[in-house]
Formats: structure tokens, sequence, C-alpha cells
């Protein structure tokens, strides 16, 4: 009889038969909720940041806020990438000691990328000077907590307790609301920055309490050693992406000015409620697609087909119901962002879709620890995105890259799924065995 690991990381006995099936069912989309639930706390909090932030500060400071947010996002995919991102793959629904060890070193490895680069990012701000510099400065301040934070989200997932990343996360919003209001009196950005990161680190110190676990720094060194044929895939694969947001907006900032990067922050905040079941079930993918492999192989292409199919068509929708929405409303909700916001939301939201779809099969490569397949796919759509996105914006400005970003998102979908059929054959091949006739 196969064991079934709890949520708690013990393991017990299967039900036989369909019974059997019918609990994993259950056991996954309870997973899957906690999931759901945990990123809707996580982007109530990002969107209420960045509404304010935009109604506070107007179209241009908006835009150098949202500059820093994307740096924040790159600082983000390198600790996934070497800390997180392996310890999803190898070490969910590991025993309890084994995951206890493996998140020491690993948040460790994390909180080590926050500070590094965080002294990197407050260096380069007090040069900088002018709008900027304070903002990036602030971010340096700011970075470890949030990139050590991040990490006890994925660390609780990868053990199935997706109850305490939601609970975190929660913690993190109502330390939020106090640190905004006293942000909106000083009226600066990176009086907002702090604030942001302030209450993030409320949420990081909160989750050495849940987790009864210290962040072990001086083994980070032993972590990235462990998991160097994972993590320095990952690490490139992530910065791939994030590299390449970051590199879209600071040249549609240099092409069309900083009230363009504003522009297109503020229609993905429009897309916040769906982006946080996007983003919701990311955490849980991976996990759950592993587990599919191990359980029942045959199923991974099916179920990669399901997530990625039902997360575009969820794109759609909600893209069409944003286009119902009375400019009344909107500028209720973002202030004079709106109307610059409201013309992207046609291109935005193909660009989600295609991304949606695009997950399914990541995670598939993911689950099946092709790291060189899924970073071969990640560079080209990275390029594909940076050229659209700039090659865009220098024929048709702000419009015109969010239209060259929807078509490049498109293609790189296609080269993921592509990428998924070729490696799951691969993984047929080599675990059917021969079949020899005399």
């Amino acid at each position: 009889m196969t064991p079934m690991t709890t949520e708690s990381g013990t393991t017990a006995p299967a039900p036989p038969g369909g019974h059997a099936r019918g609990t994993a069912k259950r056991a996954m989309v309870g997973r899957m909720s906690w999931g759901l639930a945990d990123q809707a706390a996580c982007s109530v909090s990002n969107f209420a940041v960045g509404a304010y932030v935009a109604r506070s500060l107007g179209l241009a400071a908006f835009g150098v806020f949202s500059l820093a947010w994307v740096t924040y996002g790159v600082v983000l995919n390198v600790s996934r990438g070497l800390a997180t991102d392996p310890l999803m793959v190898r070490f969910s629904g590991a025993p309890t000691a084994s995951w206890r060890g493996a998140v020491a070193r690993s948040s460790g490895t994390a909180l080590g990328v926050g500070i590094a680069v965080g002294a990197v990012c407050l260096v380069v701000g007090l040069g900088v000077g002018g709008r900027e510099g304070p903002a990036f400065a602030s971010l340096g301040v700011v970075l470890p907590a949030l990139v050590l934070q991040d990490a006890w989200r994925f660390s609780f997932f990868a053990a199935g307790t997706g109850r305490k990343a939601f609970v975190n996360d929660l913690v993190w919003g109502i330390a939020l609301v106090p640190a905004l209001v006293v942000a909106a009196h000083v009226g600066s950005v990176a009086a907002f920055v702090l604030a942001w990161g302030a209450s993030a680190t409320v949420a990081a110190g909160y989750g050495c309490l849940q987790s009864g676990i210290r962040p072990r720094t001086a083994q980070a060194r032993g972590w990235l050693r462990e998991q160097r044929d994972l993590g320095y895939r990952y690490l490139v694969e992530n910065t791939c992406l994030s590299g390449a947001s970051q590199l879209r907006a600071y040249g549609l900032g240099a092409i069309v000015g900083v009230s363009a990067v504003g522009a297109v922050r503020g229609a993905e905040l429009l897309l916040g409620p769906f982006l946080a079941v996007l983003m919701g079930l990311s955490l849980v993918t991976v996990p759950e697609a592993a587990r599919v492999l191990r359980q029942a192989p045959h199923r991974l292409r099916t179920f990669c087909l399901l997530l990625g199919g039902g997360q575009a068509a969820g794109a759609l929708f909600w893209g069409a119901a944003l286009l119902l929405v009375p400019d009344r409303l909107g500028e209720f909700v973002l202030g004079g962002v709106w109307h610059s916001a409201a013309q992207l939301i046609v291109p935005i939201t193909l660009a989600v879709a295609g991304a949606g779809l695009g997950t399914g099969a990541a995670a598939g490569l993911r689950a099946l620890g092709a790291a060189r397949r899924s970073l071969r796919c990640q560079l080209f759509a990275s390029a594909c995105y940076v050229g659209g996105g700039l090659g865009g914006a220098a024929v048709a400005g702000t419009v015109g890259s969010a239209w060259g970003v929807a078509a490049a998102t498109v293609t790189g979908s296609a080269v993921w799924w592509l990428q998924l059929r070729s490696a799951l054959r691969e993984h047929q091949h080599h675990t059917v065995p021969e079949v020899r006739t005399s």
C-alpha cells in the first residue's frame, strides 16, 4: 500500500482503489485553495499599495515607484531561483526533519541575496539623486525583509501547510495599513517604499515564529553547492523573465517617458484580481505537478493543459469585464492614472492570457526536472519580451509596447508547450523498459 503524505509531513497508509484517488484529489484541491487564498491576501496588499501611491502621487511619481517595484521583482526572482525553487522541487512533501534543515539553508540563502543586492541598491540610490535615488536607496534598506518574507511563503507550501503562508500574508496586509497612512503624510515615493518594506519586516519576523526556524546565512554556500544543478539554471531562467521586465520598463521610460511606466503598471493593477489567481496557483503548481508525476505520470500532460488553459480563459474573461468598467469608477480607483491605463487593457489581457497558458507547460517542465529545457524556453521568451516591448514602444509609444509584449508572450507560450511535449517523450522513453522479443 502506497503511503500518503499528510499536511504535517507525516505519512499514513493510503486507502485502496477509488477512495484513494478521491482522497488525493481532495487534498490537492485543499492545497490549491490555500494557494489562492494566500495570493489573494498578497495581491490585495499589492493592489492597495499601487492604487494608494497612484492616487496620492500622480502618474510621474507612480512611474518612479513602479521602477523600484520592477527592480524588487528582479531581486525576488534571483532569490527564488537560488533558494526556494530548488526547495519546492526537491523538498515538497519531504519528512519534517529533512524539510526543516532545507528551509534553514534555503531561507538563509534568500536573506543573503536580499542583504547583498540591498547594499548595492542603497549605494546606487545615494549616488543617483533626483526622484529615483531616494526610492532606490529605500528599496535597498527593505530588500532583505521582502525576500525573506517571500521565502517563508514558499517554504510553507513545500510542506503542504499553505494556511501558514496565508496567515503570514494577512499579517503583512494588516501591518501595511498604518504604514501607508504614515507614508501619505510624508508624501514621497521613498516614504511609500519604506512603508511597504517595514510592513514586510513584520511579516518576515512572524514567519520565523511560525516555522520555528532561524535562517542560516552561514549555510548559504552549502545550499548553493547542493542545488547547483537546479539553482543556477533557475537563477538564469528567473532573472531572464524579471530582467526582461526591468529592461522593458527602463527602456520604455527612456523612449516614451517615466509616465508610460506608470500607465503600464496601472493597467497591470487593473488585472490584479486575476493575477492573484495566477500567482496563487503558481505557488502550488510545481509541487502538485511533481506529485502527479510520482503518482500517475501519464496524467501530467492533462494536468498541465487544464492548468494553462484554465488560466488563459480566466484572463480573457477578466479582461472583457474590465472593458465594461465606467470611467468614474476607474478614476476612483487609480485617479489620474486611469485614462492612460485603460487604453492598455486589451493588449495586457492578451499578454496575461498567453503567460497563463505557458505556466501550465512550465510547471510540467519544473516537475520533470528539465531545467535545461525550461531555461531554453525562458531565454527565448525573454528575448521576445524585450524585443516586442521596446520595438513596439519605438514604433507606437506605450500602446505599441503593450501590443508587442502581447505578441511576444503568446509566441513564448507556444515554445513552452513544444518543449514540454519533447520532455514528456524523453521521460517516457527513460521510464518504460524496452520490450525485447526472442
